[in-house]
């Protein structure tokens, strides 16, 4: 029989980089703490890019009791970013990479007392993925350690962390029927393999037929399946499995089951605020009971291999993910058999999870390397051990928005996604759908999707005038409100993705009042607080029971003479009243908008469909500055159209290109613009070479690039006078 001991207690941590010997001697003086654990989960949330990178060790003492069995393995479930294991002092394995499990044999190095050292490291390198990206890179035994004890005669447990049994469910919906074809790996002569009440006795794999099949069928009707494989020996394997068809079509996006169903939905990163990404199964639930709340119908699992629990809450709960390795941002020469590595983990630990549509080959890696022929060569290998390993599924990648759509990159996986953040970093929302219809009609063949858009919103910022850069909860919820209506009137788009469903950790980053966070999430990092924009989804994709939610709850003091009450809702019509009387009804869909008298302080009811929400507003003399990010920048007007204005010399009205094009010029506003980077983390820093990117900021105006910056007046002034001094 397997017999799994979880090691959550017993560890001494000490964070230094030294040899093992020393570890293991010092052991006692260390920090004691439980599994999961990072080390980073307050540097690497606040800010300033100096979050602790380096080695530092886990050590535990291992009693008879938990080494008991004919064979012993020792599991990581995920050991951020490598990985050294030594027994007693001898160093039995070396694993690299952050996400995913593995495992190393014990058997047989066993002493009456045995130690147990692991060396994890988070150091920056040239071979192990990711070392550019917009997150904190985490370090630490963020994910269970397990002790698992198993018969002589045993299904596989060491290559690529397999599960030790493959399901692989081919449905034709015509005649309602899966053929479920079991592979096992083990060192007996046969097994037993078990599905669906029938039992085969093989050697290494069988064929199984399920009459009259119940479909794994989305949020709808999730159903599972499950393999079971047992030894003589006694040990013992299971996997659940889902019977489902996936298919893309270039005008009709996703299919499910051969009914069109599309994707939408969010992306996830794996981390909490206080907590890092060590998190507990609750956590993982937490955050599934928010998506469904949500009433997304798949997610994006950004930018790794996810938790195996989360995948299982996917089977679970019907969402359809596409999963992906750490490719990202840059390409590393030395990084090639890295990809390799985690991409043919990822496949060989998830394939049996049927919320599993695609697998990504990478995230934005041309946003800071050149598409050539090692790039492309890289992708290709990726692209042909996927369908090697799993013909079964599509492969995709997200591409970075300055990427060209005639790059060869793109004729390599399956189907393809865009990033795109027009309206947020650059240029105006209407672009988002200018580029998704040039694409389509120019490539009307191509299955193509929608992987990021996102703005940042920071919920004490507030404005009756929102704009791109201010960081207002209004600003984000106008942002999603035009990017809704976008997805909607494309069917073809096979899956969107929102960026991202919650804050999370960018030790780089210092903008929007927050210092280590992204703040694009539809909720707060903490998951405490569900910006308005969460509601907005809510109401276009939540359809289980009514709700209505007052947008600008936190907007209480305002100071407009009349101001505007926007309702969210999945009902068809809602009511207002404005201190208990009703003064108008709405019959629509999704956003519902009014305009009231502010005359003092007022009670705010919505109604619809039985449900009701309410909030309290009140007039102010003058702007509450508490609600503006940038206090000088809000008071940017058109001062620079009132004559004062030399046409003959540069100014901030005037393009990045034209003033670039001037060598004395360019060299001014270039080191403005490096240092706003800075700011923005060590992505910003590495993208902004990217020659497409530059032909996008050199077709926009200093001032609008300045105040979406978050530039103060004066700076803005100061540079507007420097330029005025430079002949054209």
């Amino acid at each position: 029989m397997r017999k799994i001991t979880t090691l959550t207690e017993g560890w001494r941590f000490l964070k230094a980089a030294i040899p093992v010997d020393t570890a293991m001697a010092y052991a006692a003086q260390g920090e004691a703490v439980t599994l999961p654990h990072t080390w980073n989960a307050v540097d690497g949330q606040d800010g300033g890019n100096d979050y602790h990178r380096g080695s530092c060790w886990y050590v535990r003492e291992l009693t008879a009791e938990e080494t008991a069995g004919e064979r012993l393995f020792l599991e990581f479930g995920g050991a951020a970013m490598s990985c050294d294991v030594f027994l007693n002092g001898e160093q039995l394995c070396r694993h690299e990479g952050g996400y995913s499990a593995f495992r190393v044999e014990l058997s047989g190095k066993l002493a009456e007392k045995n130690v147990l050292a692991v060396c994890v490291s988070n150091v920056d390198n040239t071979t192990v993925y990711p070392q550019k990206a917009d997150f904190t890179f985490y370090g630490g035994l963020y994910r269970a350690v397990k002790l698992i004890a198993v018969p002589a005669e045993h299904f596989e447990l060491l290559k690529d962390g397999t599960p030790g049994i493959k399901v692989t469910p081919v449905v034709d919906l015509e005649k309602k029927t899966a053929t479920v074809t079991v592979e096992t790996w083990h060192n007996a002569a046969s097994v037993d393999i078990t599905v669906n009440g029938e039992t085969k006795t093989v050697e290494r794999s069988a064929e199984f037929t399920i009459e009259n099949v119940r479909l794994w069928d989305g949020v709808d009707d999730p159903y599972l399946y499950t393999a079971t494989a047992k030894l003589p020996s006694g040990d013992e394997v299971s996997a659940r499995f889902g019977c489902r068809v996936f298919t893309c079509d270039p005008e009709k996006g996703f299919f499910l089951n051969g009914r069109s169903y599309p994707l939408r939905g969010v992306s996830r990163h794996q981390d909490l605020k206080g907590k890092g990404n060590a998190l507990s199964y609750d956590d993982h639930k937490a955050d599934m009971d928010i998506i469904r709340e949500l009433g997304a119908n798949t997610l994006r699992l950004a930018h790794y291999q996810h938790a195996q629990d989360f995948y299982d809450l996917c089977d679970e709960n019907g969402v359809v993910v596409w999963a992906e390795i750490p490719y990202i941002t840059m390409h590393m020469h030395d990084g090639r058999q890295n990809t390799l590595d985690q991409m043919r983990e990822l496949i060989t630990q998830c394939y049996n999870h049927p919320c599993i549509a695609v697998w990504g080959l990478s995230n934005e890696i041309t946003a800071a390397s050149a598409v050539n022929e090692e790039l492309l060569e890289n992708h290709r290998a990726l692209n042909e051990l996927c369908h090697r390993m799993d013909p079964t599924r599509l492969t995709t990648m997200a591409d970075v928005f300055m990427l060209e759509i005639d790059s060869p990159i793109l004729e390599i996986p399956d189907i393809n996604s865009y990033n795109l953040y027009f309206g947020w970093y650059l240029g105006e929302l209407e672009q988002t759908d200018e580029f998704f219809d040039e694409y389509h009609a120019k490539y009307p063949e191509r299955v193509i999707g929608f992987s990021e858009y996102g703005a940042d919103a920071n919920p004490a910022f507030h404005s009756s005038r929102p704009e791109k850069g201010d960081y207002t909860e209004e600003y984000q919820a106008l942002y999603h409100e035009h990017m809704l209506k976008m997805i909607e009137a494309r069917p073809y788009l096979w899956a969107t993705h929102v960026w991202n469903l919650f804050d999370f950790a960018a030790d780089g980053r210092d903008e929007g009042g927050k210092h280590g966070e992204n703040q694009k999430g539809l909720v707060t990092f903490d998951r405490a607080l569900r910006k308005d924009a969460f509601y907005l989804y809510k109401a276009a994709w939540n359809k289980r029971e009514p709700f209505v939610h007052l947008c600008g709850k936190r907007y209480e003091n305002r100071c407009e003479d009349t101001t505007e009450i926007k309702v969210y809702s999945n009902c068809s019509e809602v009511n207002l009243y404005v201190d208990g009387t009703r003064i108008g009804s709405q019959t629509g869909r999704t956003v519902f908008r009014f305009e009231i008298p502010l005359l003092g302080e007022h009670l705010i009811r919505a109604e619809a469909d039985g449900c009701s929400d309410s909030m309290v507003i009140r007039h102010v003399a003058e702007p509450d500055e508490s609600y503006i990010f940038n206090k000088a920048a809000a008071s940017v007007t058109n001062w620079f159209d009132a004559g004062e204005i030399d046409p003959s010399c540069f100014s901030v009205s005037d393009t990045l290109g034209a003033i670039r094009a001037n060598p004395q010029a360019g060299a001014i506003v270039d080191a403005m613009m490096a240092k706003g980077a800075s700011e923005r983390g060590d992505v910003a820093d590495a993208v902004k070479d990217n020659p497409a990117l530059q032909r996008m900021m050199g077709r926009m105006t200093m001032l609008s690039l300045l105040k979406q910056g978050g530039a103060d007046e004066e700076s803005i002034k100061q540079l507007n006078r420097v330029l005025q001094g430079i002949k054209k």
